[in-house]
């Protein structure tokens, strides 16, 4: 028999909703950031721009979704379900589209010009839009009874082929990035550590020479960092969605949940603690702005 609903508590919704705020102030100020100083706009940054535009969608839709705790499938959860459903594949597709970035401009020392920006919006934008028209339009989102979701709707656990639509609309591209992600980032890895250890060789003969520096900028280097807080935030959504496919009882774990919830969530929070606190030309500008004007220490550490 299929598995009951499962219940969310006051804690579990309140710790989700803390994490859709946070999430939706952490991208307010990454793009904040972007149209406030112009001169931060890199193009690694520019791809993170489009990645926290996601996110922010995605935030909100989840924190409608958890004040709601929809109950059966209605006209706001279908709404709500194809927008978190569209912002959270383009997130996938965005997080992928960075780290095929950095591995063509970092490992293979490949210039990416504007036709590779334009295939990524078309693919980042319109693969997710295609694919959640395709679902709205066939009722394929609905009511999922909070076994696959934390309060939000999805995928609608009564359609016959919702595997296939689950699988379509967020954890075919979800699972492709767990493999892709990691795989782009040790080739990365790896050409850094043969730059360093290549200009650590010949720099004692060079004494005089100044320290060289590899292609990788820092803000380049912090954007590998994605991948990896990516994979972290979301694989509690993936344990669900097995444990669910399993018939367990142990998806309706609290811990579980919440984890799950939070991190849907977050990914626009982490990306603004890594892109925007932790960096220190970010940081020193928004300090001064913050203290009306005065000039901000620009010699503090990133940590």
């Amino acid at each position: 028999s299929p598995l009951p609903p499962t219940p969310l508590s006051a804690a579990e919704r309140g710790a989700v909703l803390l994490s859709c705020a946070l999430s939706c102030a952490g991208s307010a100020l990454l793009l904040l950031a972007q149209a406030r100083w112009p001169e931060l706009r890199t193009r690694p940054r520019q791809l993170l721009l489009h990645l926290s535009l996601a996110d922010l969608l995605s935030a909100l839709s989840y924190c409608y979704g958890v004040l709601r705790d929809f109950q059966r499938s209605s006209w706001d959860c279908v709404l709500q379900g194809a927008l978190s459903t569209f912002a959270n594949t383009s997130s996938f597709f965005w997080t992928m589209a960075i780290a095929l970035y950095l591995y063509l401009s970092i490992a293979r020392g490949s210039p990416v010009g504007s036709g590779w920006l334009w295939g990524f919006h078309a693919v980042s934008w319109g693969v997710p839009l295609a694919i959640t028209v395709a679902a709205v339009a066939l009722r394929k989102i609905g009511y999922d009874a909070s076994n696959v979701s934390v309060g939000w709707c999805w995928v609608d656990l009564d359609a016959e082929d919702r595997l296939l639509w689950m699988l379509l609309t967020g954890k075919l591209w979800e699972m492709l990035a767990y493999v892709t992600l990691p795989v782009l980032y040790i080739l990365i890895k790896r050409h850094i550590n043969r730059a360093h250890a290549a200009l650590s060789e010949y720099r004692p003969i060079l004494p005089g020479a100044p320290a060289l520096q590899p292609r990788a900028s820092i803000a380049d280097k912090k954007l590998i960092l994605i991948p990896i807080i990516f994979i972290f935030l979301r694989i509690w959504s993936t344990v669900r969605f097995i444990l669910t496919l399993c018939n367990s009882p142990a998806v309706q774990n609290s811990l579980l949940v919440v984890l799950h919830g939070i991190g849907n969530s977050f990914q626009g929070g982490a990306n603004c603690i890594l892109f925007v606190l932790c960096t220190r030309a970010v940081r020193a500008r928004l300090l001064a702005l913050l203290c009306c004007g005065h000039r901000a220490r620009p010699g503090w550490p990133l940590r």
